[in-house]
């Protein structure tokens, strides 16, 4: 990796933990370029616009949440095991940097639902591709014989990301301590549901 390309990788990455803070709206070049002690210019000629600097934002996040979250929670073992491992690898990455904010995705969704425009075109691409694989997941569990053969997978994926949100709701603004472990009983709770009588 080049010196241009480090300088890149530095920038998104404290721009990834900015914007968990203050939202994809409020990421300025300027603001970017003060925090970093970077020049204007310098870092006008990585990104050349404040929408293009949003799009990078978006597609670095989402690199990051592959990287940390799907792929080690897909070499889990097929069924139950892969799912548990994806919710414990996105509680991680909720409070990990560079997200100091929290879920980087749930700052992005309250920024941008009312913003149309192609970062919010971007963001919905993203949460599509999530909520299908959390789907897809879901599915597999059920060809393991895992969960019963009329569990509905998009069903399941809604409500394990509603628990999602509301453990961020919960962890974030209200700071409740039992957090954590209210979403991981509502995580078993969903699992319980959807089990055949066998397994």
């Amino acid at each position: 990796m080049g010196k241009g390309d480090t300088t890149r990788e530095a920038i998104l990455r404290h721009a990834v933990g900015l914007a968990s803070r203050v939202g994809l709206s409020g990421l300025s070049i300027g603001r970017l370029a003060q925090e970093l002690d970077l020049s204007k210019s310098g870092l006008f000629s990585h990104f050349h616009s404040k929408e293009a600097l949003q799009i990078q934002v978006l597609e670095y996040g989402a690199a990051r949440f592959v990287e940390s979250v799907v792929r080690p929670a897909l070499e889990a073992p097929r069924g139950l095991p892969r799912i548990q491992a994806l919710f414990d690898r996105w509680l991680a990455w909720s409070e990990s940097e560079p997200s100091s904010g929290g879920c980087f995705f749930v700052a992005m969704v309250t920024d941008l639902d009312d913003r149309p425009g192609p970062s919010r075109d971007l963001l919905v691409t993203l949460q599509r591709s999530w909520m299908g694989l959390l789907a897809d997941v879901v599915r597999s569990v059920v060809r393991e014989g895992q969960f019963r053969p009329d569990v509905d997978p998009e069903q399941f994926a809604n409500d394990m990301y509603g628990v999602m949100l509301a453990y961020h709701h919960a962890s974030r603004l209200l700071a409740d301590p039992a957090a954590e472990a209210r979403a991981r009983r509502a995580l078993a709770s969903l699992l319980d549901a959807g089990r055949t009588a066998a397994s």
